[in-house]
């Protein structure tokens, strides 16, 4: 348990304004997202999955060929959660975080809400902290309760993938 723990020790995802200001080309948005999720180990994405979340109305098309800071947030949530949500689940997510936050706010919450379930879920706590703020930032409602309980269940899924990938012999000493 404490080498899976070990593996999570200190993770900081970045928010938003830590986001590449500049567009990224396809490569190098992929390549971005998957440097940074790196220590959730099965949370990934590939150029051609990119390619059809532009060609399936998740993200915007990329304006001459470059990937806005927008565009990487929300790429960011699709690889955090679509291994736990379907396609059609994930559109209805965006869906409804752009119709209640900019994104943002959306974007710095889920990185907030990650790192505090993973820390809770690896047992670097005892309790989950409450993220946001009552009458502020990240207002308590539907679109918080649903995306808690998607990082709770993305949470698990990685504590399983890694205490599975210990238990047979594929993960590294």
């Amino acid at each position: 348990m404490k080498k899976i723990a070990r593996s999570l020790a200190g993770l900081h995802l970045p928010r938003y304004q830590e986001l590449p200001q500049m567009g990224l080309y396809l490569e190098q948005t992929a390549t971005y997202i998957n440097e940074a999720l790196a220590p959730l180990e099965n949370v990934h994405l590939t150029s051609s999955m990119v390619s059809n979340y532009v060609k399936h109305d998740l993200i915007a098309s990329p304006k001459k060929k470059l990937y806005s800071r927008q565009q990487i947030a929300e790429l960011v949530f699709i690889a955090v959660s679509k291994n736990v949500l379907s396609l059609a689940d994930l559109c209805e997510a965006l869906k409804l975080q752009r119709s209640n936050y900019d994104t943002e706010t959306a974007y710095n919450y889920m990185v907030d809400e990650l790192e505090n379930v993973l820390a809770y879920v690896f047992g670097f706590k005892g309790e989950l902290t409450d993220v946001g703020h009552e009458h502020g930032e990240y207002e308590y409602g539907e679109y918080k309760t649903m995306l808690r309980n998607v990082i709770m269940t993305v949470s698990y899924k990685v504590y399983l993938d890694k205490y599975f990938a210990q238990f047979t012999g594929q993960e590294e000493e």
